[in-house]
Parts: structure tokens; sequence; C-alpha cells
């Protein structure tokens, strides 16, 4: 398989305090990788850090073989990553349509990348049903359910054509059954789109179910990388992250 996103040896410092200490981590292209760890450990700083929301003080970043560090979020997008953030930031006063259809406009560069409202409409009704937004087309965005919302954004992401996303705690907040629909959602897309996918989550049974490799980080650094039975049953990731109790309920009952 082709690497097609890295992180380099990256550092991010806020205040004094390092966020990211030296991480490296390789992707190849159609995984499914999870990040999980404790809260403050680097998860969202990484995120932003790949997607140009930060610059790192140090490391590279490549992205599809192209150094991408220091790049703006819009330059990085047109380039073929999408992604969503914890706090849901739709339009609230566009219309479901109109919202996806921003990302269909100043997505990634494409050949059948619209020119136009008009095209970016039609482009976008093509992504309702995959985000399971069928007959709410019509609606503001600011009146939609947090479940609702986080499907928007997440089609909003998948609307600019990229090549990888990341998904950032797109099943928090949820009901059991809302989170499992979204997992199920995550895995059609994935599959239909060939996507390559990152996604940080606190509900470790489902990111487990959903990703190839799980990377676990803690204090910036990254403390084990493997299979999802392999993390389930490391001693570092159970004693910074997990608990025995956690393994106990989900992996020896």
């Amino acid at each position: 398989m082709m690497t097609i996103l890295e992180a380099e040896r990256v550092v991010k410092r806020f205040r004094g305090v390092t966020a990211l200490n030296g991480l490296t981590l390789k992707v190849e292209q159609g995984e499914t990788v999870g990040i999980i760890g404790p809260n403050g450990a680097g998860k969202t700083t990484l995120f932003n850090v790949i997607s140009g929301v930060y610059r790192p003080e140090n490391g590279r970043l490549t992205l599809k073989g192209e150094n991408v560090t220091g790049l703006r979020p819009d330059e990085i997008c047109a380039r073929g990553l999408g992604r969503t953030f914890q706090i849901v930031q739709p339009f609230a006063q566009l219309s479901v349509l109109d919202n996806i259809a921003t990302g269909c406009l100043f997505g990634m560069n494409r050949k059948n990348k619209p020119r136009s409202l008009a095209e970016a409409r039609l482009k976008a009704r093509e992504y309702l049903g995959l985000g399971h937004l069928e007959g709410k087309g019509h609606l503001l965005a600011g009146s939609l359910t947090l479940s609702e919302r986080k499907r928007l954004e997440m089609t909003r992401a998948l609307a600019t054509g990229s090549d990888v996303i990341l998904l950032d705690e797109v099943m928090a907040g949820l009901t059991p059954s809302e989170a499992e629909k979204m997992a199920s959602t995550i895995r059609e897309f994935r599959e239909s789109l060939h996507l390559t996918v990152l996604l940080i989550e606190h509900n470790v049974r489902l990111v487990m179910g959903l990703s190839h490799r799980i990377v676990v980080l803690d204090y910036g650094e990254m403390i084990a990388c493997g299979k999802p039975e392999e993390i389930a049953s490391n001693p570092d990731v159970i004693k910074a992250y997990l608990g025995e109790e956690w393994v106990r309920r989900h992996y020896l009952a």
C-alpha cells in the first residue's frame, strides 16, 4: 500500500506546554486509523496540525507525497484532506443543501469540481443520501438535532471530494443507537468512496470495531500503535487509558 499521509517528528507547543512531542505517524491509503487517549493527550492538536489550523514548531507533514507543512487549511483541503470539528460548526442560517454545496465549491481541486452555486447544489444532492439526510435539504442547519448536525458536518467534509477525512469525535454526545448508526454510516462511505479515514473517538468499542489500526496518544506522544486486539491487551494502554474494568467487560467477558 501507498503512504497517503505522514507526520514526521511533529512538535507543537502552547506557551511552553508541549502538546505534541516529536510525533511520527504514517497512514496508508485506504486505512481507517483510530486515535484514542486521555483528554489532553494531543489528539485534536494532531488533527489541527495535519489540517493546517496550527503550524508545528518542528517536523514535516506530507500528503500524497507533497510537503504540506505550514499550508493554510484551504490549501490543504484543496490537496485532498477534509475534516470535521469536535464542536460541530454548520452554517446555521444556510440550508442543509447549501452547507453541503460549500464543501463541493471549496473542496479538493479536481476535474469535475463545480464552478457555480447551481452546479454545487446539484452535486450536493448526491451527498444527502450518503449522510442519511434525505428529505432535509431544505431545512436550516440551525434547526437540526445534534445527531443531524454531526451528520451534516461529516457530509460537508465528504463533499469536498477529499481522499483523506479526519473525523473528530463525531459520535460524542449521541445516544447508543445514534452512535451505532453513525459508525455504520462511516463504514458505508468509507467503502463506497474508497477513503482513508482518521478518527478521534472516546467510544473505544466502536472505534476499535471501525479501525484497521489504533494509535494511542498520551502527553503528546504515541505510546502504542497496532491492531485493535493488540491495543486492548497492551499493559501501557490499559494503565494510561482503557483501565482493567473496560478490558474485562469488553474483551474478557
